[in-house]
């Protein structure tokens, strides 16, 4: 096994000669694989953050409201068509949106736990390793030296490895 740290920023292995073996191409399959899964997670976060400040934004809304006379008259957009309407009407329904909203966040939560124990099993599965080699636990370093029978790199993993990271990282590319 090869152990290569890569920064895409720095360009490390970007000059290094591409194979086409099979190993290079499993590797790829690999990191893509990660990497897909990383975005689907990434996604995942995103999407309920936007619904964590909608529900905030329905709260402040309905806190506000509450205090407000029922007849009073107030604005809502909807789809870009802007409606006139009493509080009395609109109330009930940021209501029933926000408790929808609640079951949705409550959803997407534990999508994105189930999510996150894929990407490890992923991790586990493929011996992907993230981090720099100094944060390494001192056990998995020795594992790897005792492990690892030549310290040459394999160009096609480093340059595989440095595309697939923003930043600095080390992969354990078979």
């Amino acid at each position: 096994m090869a152990t290569a740290v890569a920064s895409r920023a720095s360009g490390a292995g970007a000059g290094a000669g591409a194979g086409t073996g099979p190993n290079s191409s499993a590797a790829a399959r690999t990191l893509d694989g990660f990497q897909a899964l990383r975005a689907e997670q990434r996604a995942l976060a995103n999407k309920l953050s936007e619904l964590e400040q909608e529900l905030n934004e329905h709260t402040i809304v309905i806190d506000t409201l509450k205090v407000v006379d029922e007849n009073k008259k107030c604005f809502q957009m909807i789809g870009g068509v802007l409606f006139e309407k009493t509080v009395k009407e609109v109330l009930p329904v940021l209501v029933t949106n926000k408790d929808l909203i609640s079951k949705v966040i409550t959803s997407l939560a534990d999508q994105l736990a189930k999510k996150g124990t894929e990407i490890n099993d992923y991790k586990e599965k493929h011996d992907i390793r993230i981090g720099v080699p100094s944060e390494m636990p001192q056990d998995r370093k020795t594992e790897q030296k005792s492990t690892t029978k030549s310290n040459v790199l394999n160009p096609v993993h480093m340059k595989l490895c440095s595309q697939l990271s923003p930043c600095i990282t080390t992969y354990n590319c078979v």
